[in-house]
């Protein structure tokens, strides 16, 4: 595949944001807040009929989730998709969904969100296209405010830079290109489905949440002897949260997994990128490109 050279213009004033569900349920009056602060940076919101809509755990029917989603897909008056909330449910949909008319408005409608919107990001990077990695509406009260900034940056198509310690001695170096992945759990989900997206020469980026240590490292093998390891210009892993272990420890973290795997690879392998289930889950436009300078204290992101 022939990456295409691209740059996100962002939202404006006036643009029109569209908050449904393609997993678990969300009502209306919590969903208030995000409208609020949208609306507060001169944006319209509207809500799509999952909202409120509920089927056991889920926001209304599959067939309600697809037909929702599509309509925003082709509705040429809406410019961005912010997904409600995770947890389960989006594999549900994804293969009766058309995205043709997204595709041919050419980047222009932005799909935000992360965890289990993991599957439309990968999806989406797979047609060599862009989406948001940010938090979803019903988790704004617990985050943070660079949060919320870097949110409204990577929205408006401002650049922005993030830097971090460089504590395992990666040797300096400047590195550039796509940033693909999301969610662990999810990507290994998809391992061999026409929706995994494509690593070569790209930055993957990781997270995950409330896994055991085993799990972490079991994916990891998974994504490696699949080969979606091989052809990396580097891994970024953001935060591996609320890790679970046996009564008999596994012996290793997370990070000394990763690091264990990926030992035999010369990229990059960089840690603590704040993104994911954090507090400080800063956004990452999926599909594009990332800077990533690497001093001998100091690691620096830009996109």
């Amino acid at each position: 595949m022939i990456l295409r050279e691209y740059t996100y213009t962002g939202l404006k004033r006036n643009d029109h944001v569209r908050i449904l569900c393609t997993a678990r349920s969300a009502d209306q009056a919590d969903l208030k807040p995000a409208r609020e602060l949208l609306e507060s940076w001169g944006l319209r919101v509207s809500y799509g009929k999952t909202i409120g809509a509920i089927n056991h755990q889920f926001g209304g029917t599959t067939s309600l989730r697809i037909t929702d989603f599509q309509d925003a897909l082709n509705d040429e008056d809406i410019d961005a998709i912010w997904i409600a909330r995770g947890g389960y449910g989006t594999v549900q949909i994804i293969d009766n969904v058309d995205f043709s008319a997204f595709a041919k408005a050419n980047f222009k409608k932005l799909i935000i969100g992360y965890s289990d919107v993991t599957v439309l990001h990968s999806h989406i990077q797979k047609m060599d296209l862009t989406s948001l990695h940010s938090f979803m509406p019903l988790e704004l009260k617990d985050k943070s405010q660079s949060c919320i900034d870097s949110f409204k940056k990577a929205l408006i198509g401002h650049s922005q830079s993030i830097s971090i310690a460089n504590d395992n001695n990666i040797e300096p170096q400047e590195l550039k290109a796509r940033v693909v992945g999301g969610n662990l759990s999810i990507l290994y989900s998809l391992l061999g489905s026409k929706s995994f997206t494509n690593t070569d020469g790209c930055f993957l980026f990781i997270e995950d949440i409330d896994e055991y240590v085993y799990h972490i490292e079991r994916m990891i093998y998974g994504l490696k002897r699949a080969g979606h390891l091989d052809k990396l210009k580097g891994l970024i892993v953001g935060g591996m949260s609320d890790m679970r272990d046996h009564k008999i420890p596994f012996g290793k973290n997370a990070q000394e997994i990763i690091k264990e795997i990926t030992a035999s690879y010369d990229y990059p392998v960089i840690f603590n990128f704040p993104a994911g289930h954090v507090k400080d889950n800063r956004s990452i436009k999926l599909g594009a490109d990332i800077h990533v300078s690497i001093k001998r204290n100091q690691i620096t992101f830009t996109y």
